[in-house]
């Protein structure tokens, strides 16, 4: 092994202080929302960054936590991003699954079709009406149906699926194993960074989904985390402006506060699928 020479050094440290410093900035925004959050709201507005709280109050919580909408969105949340996640889990598993075989008839022009929909949509008034159509308008499937499958993650699982060591499926073929007990047995317990990876991506993605609620509900009990948020932030500004209840007086820590609530429970996710996630993301798009 060669000893790194001084300016191997010098870039190694440069490139440590830039590392850290990226770092910093992508953490101040959530730590400036945090401390703006436990803060009254006449200290978040004495200045405009904010590093360390000078008196710690949870009003702001309190106030938002006592919201009963609040809880029924975060139902309506979790309920679209565990079951969304499962659907569309066993939708694009299967289908990636059947597209990596080479023998399967029309499968270049299933692919094609596929990746054709990343380059042109249908467009929002197609699919508003498909939606309205199937009569899903205002309920809580038509957030979960029409995203059910993301072209991105159905080529990293048909890449990874390609990949796959065919003598595994050649052998458990000869032991009389069909197709699918193939991918159940033996594909799927292999598979599990490609899975967890596209798991997450389609759990956070669901959970920060706002547009599509804006599109097809309207029942407030139907709103999820990401439309509460939003309408939280929206009345708070015309209420603090124009003199509302105590909630909105709280001003800039009530809007922070809802904007932390929001975002921990996906922070508390990332730490579990971490090993996976760095594994993952890079499966299926290298071959040797």
């Amino acid at each position: 092994m060669s000893r790194m020479g001084f300016g191997g050094k010098c870039f190694e440290i440069a490139n440590m202080l830039f590392l850290l410093l990226l770092g910093l900035l992508t953490l101040y925004p959530f730590w400036d929302s945090f401390v703006v959050s436990i803060s009254p709201m006449e200290s978040s507005l004495s200045s405009n960054f904010h590093f360390i709280p000078e008196k710690i109050t949870f009003e702001a919580y309190l106030a938002v936590l006592n919201l009963k909408q609040l809880w029924s969105s975060y139902s309506v949340s979790i309920f679209i991003t565990v079951v969304g996640t499962i659907i569309s889990m066993i939708i694009t598993t299967l289908a990636a699954y059947a597209l990596s075989k080479r023998e399967l008839p029309g499968g270049r022009t299933f692919m094609f079709l596929i990746i054709f929909t990343m380059m042109f949509s249908g467009g929002i008034i197609p699919n508003y009406i498909v939606v309205r159509q199937l009569g899903m308008m205002d309920t809580i499937w038509a957030m979960i149906i029409p995203t059910a499958v993301t072209t991105y993650n159905l080529i990293i699982m048909r890449s990874f699926f390609d990949g796959f060591p065919k003598s595994l499926e050649e052998s458990a073929r000869i032991d009389g194993c069909n197709d699918f007990g193939i991918l159940l047995r033996i594909v799927l317990p292999l598979s599990m960074p490609v899975i967890a990876t596209v798991s997450l991506f389609y759990a956070v993605a669901r959970w920060n989904d706002f547009f599509t609620a804006v599109m097809y509900v309207v029942d407030k009990d139907l709103w999820p985390l990401q439309l509460f948020l939003r309408s939280i932030l929206i009345d708070n500004e015309a209420a603090f402006q124009s003199g509302g209840d105590s909630l909105f007086l709280l001003g800039q820590p009530a809007k922070m506060a809802a904007i932390m609530i929001t975002t921990v429970p996906v922070m508390l996710v990332y730490p579990f699928f971490q090993k996976y996630f760095v594994q993952g993301a890079i499966l299926g798009a290298v071959k040797e």
